[in-house]
């Protein structure tokens, strides 16, 4: 029988370099991850390889190299900077004698270690669970045994039925409970639209600043560190970027390149502020060797949860830490500014970045009643969607009034998409 190690801090690395980009990962990078996980690295196992080994991930030879620096380090845990399988894992901890953890299980761990609210301990437990649940099937012999001792013998429900059945339980409870949180999200989101405020979320790949940057703007203390996935729970604030333009700004999770699949599921109300907001603003730490790959990943995330469409800022921050740079702002195509360059650590920039804000939002927001007929539910639905709708009467003749507060550029794509018969349906309007 296979019984799991118990694992712990002192841990032994293992980075592969692949040909392909689905398995290539960064080392420096991998090396930050256990790093902020509190890790203490023994040492660092590197090799190359075409594609992995379908037994140990890597070949055999290195894996008995691996299973040798175990008992010399008196490490006892194992990081590989890749995905393994439910069989590669279980292989190479009976071979290694110690816990061995992939990336995913890597980066589940920080996330356990950072949440801080009641929100986001159940996200990282469902990501835990989820992830889990695929380990269940083909990991851990010792759970095919059935239940023994008086009146559990014989046939009956085995551990691993036992196991995945209270799995199922636990994750179906928190998936419930996570959905009231997700409506709570909505209902504030709504009361946001009503009242005009426009929402400014920050996002970008894990330790490019935005804690900072957000503490800067907001003058506040939410926490902030040199580490990756430091921010984990999202912060609101509202603040006036100049006279009589208040914004709510939103502080996320960081991206990270082949972020987990468990992670996006378990993070859907967290990052449905991103999918929400008015504007992204898309932070790059402009110091960075990385910078480009990192761009490259963040709007491969952003499309993933489908807030690619979203207009966006791209903000070059710690320009700090690079010579003969400073505070500048780079038009777009259009001719409207789209790129800062600024430090959130020192303030260089930051007026510049409030005033690129305030011309992106230069928003027209319409007040308009519409008068819908039986036969338009679909745009009902369609505005709805958008949380413009302030009020609703039903007439007796099964016509529909609404209230709505929508701005410009949404009221003209409904035009468009309804052929021109939105506007047909107008009764009265006027321009806030």
């Amino acid at each position: 029988m296979f019984e799991r190690h118990a694992g712990g801090e002192n841990a032994i690395l293992v980075h592969i370099d692949f040909p392909d980009a689905h398995n290539k990962e960064d080392k420096d990078e991998f090396v930050e991850l256990a790093i902020s996980a509190g890790i203490q690295i023994k040492d660092i196992i590197g090799g190359s390889r075409n594609s992995p080994h379908s037994r140990y991930f890597i070949g055999t030879g290195k894996a008995d190299e691996i299973a040798q620096q175990v008992k010399d380090k008196l490490a006892d845990v194992v990081l590989f900077n890749h995905r393994l399988s439910p069989a590669q894992q279980r292989n190479l901890e009976q071979l290694v004698e110690c816990r061995v953890i992939d990336r995913t299980g890597l980066i589940l761990d920080i996330f356990a270690q950072r949440a801080q609210t009641h929100e986001g301990k159940l996200q990282v437990e469902l990501a835990q669970l989820t992830h889990l649940s695929t380990r269940l099937i083909r990991g851990w012999t010792h759970l095919e045994r059935q239940k023994g001792g008086i009146g559990l013998r014989g046939p009956g429900e085995t551990q691993l039925e036992t196991d995945r059945r209270l799995l199922r339980e636990r994750i179906k409870s928190i998936q419930k409970r996570l959905s009231k949180v997700e409506k709570q999200r909505e209902q504030s989101r709504r009361s946001r639209k009503r009242g005009n405020t426009p929402t400014v979320a920050l996002v970008g790949y894990t330790n490019a600043g935005k804690s900072t940057l957000f503490n800067r703007l907001t003058e506040s203390k939410v926490y902030a560190a040199d580490q990756l996935f430091a921010t984990l729970d999202p912060t609101h604030r509202k603040i006036q970027l100049v006279p009589g333009q208040d914004i709510i700004l939103s502080d996320t999770v960081g991206f990270i390149r082949h972020l987990p699949h468990d992670l996006v599921a378990a993070f859907k109300a967290t990052l449905q502020e991103s999918r929400q907001a008015d504007i992204l603003l898309h932070l790059i730490d402009a110091s960075d060797e990385r910078r480009e790959d990192n761009i490259d990943q963040v709007y491969q995330v952003l499309e993933s949860i489908g807030a690619a469409d979203i207009k966006t800022i791209e903000i070059l921050n710690k320009i700090d830490n690079i010579e003969q740079i400073t505070a500048k702002v780079e038009p777009g195509i259009d001719g409207a500014p789209e790129r800062v360059w600024c430090s959130a650590k020192t303030g260089e920039g930051m007026e510049l970045l409030k005033q690129t804000i305030s011309h992106q939002l230069n928003i027209q927001w319409l007040t308009l009643k519409l008068k819908l007929l039986p036969q338009d539910l679909a745009i009902r639905s369609e505005l709805f969607d958008l949380n413009v709708v302030e009020n609703e009467y039903i007439e007796d003749d099964a016509s529909i009034l609404l209230d709505i507060c929508i701005n410009a550029a949404d009221w003209r794509r409904l035009q468009r998409k309804t052929e021109g018969r939105i506007e047909l349906l107008l009764v009265d309007s006027s321009i806030e």
